[in-house]
């Protein structure tokens, strides 16, 4: 089973996050509540895949991003945000994100993202 790792500083996304996971199958689930939490677990845990927004305290999403991807560059990192990130996103993209998920997001935009990069669909 795919391991995924969840990283939002809001404690209700990472719950709407894995709801949504959970009733499509997905239970080997771990959370971090910022940047610095989520480099910390991914090469703790080393996810399939991390879904991580981008503006969060302490350390932000492209700074976690990049620091992971400078250790792993296989590293599956999708990010999620809301609108009006257009400059960040074009720097995550060139820093290596499978993809972008604009916040609110529909559970079957999450899942098709998903499942893509883990090969299950």
């Amino acid at each position: 089973m795919a391991k995924i790792l969840i990283v939002d500083d809001a404690a209700f996304m990472r719950k709407v996050i894995r709801d949504t996971l959970t009733k499509n199958g997905y239970s080997d689930l771990y959370e971090a509540v910022d940047g610095k939490d989520a480099v910390e677990k991914y090469f703790e845990i080393k996810p399939n895949l991390v879904l991580m927004d981008i503006t969060m305290p302490n350390m932000d999403g492209l700074e976690a991003l990049k620091a992971i991807r400078a250790k792993d560059g296989n590293a599956n990192v999708v990010m999620c945000s809301a609108m009006g990130q257009e400059a960040m996103v074009v720097e995550a993209v060139q820093a290596g994100i499978k993809d972008f998920i604009v916040k609110p997001f529909k559970e079957d935009r999450l899942m098709k993202t998903v499942n893509s990069i883990l090969g299950n669909g």
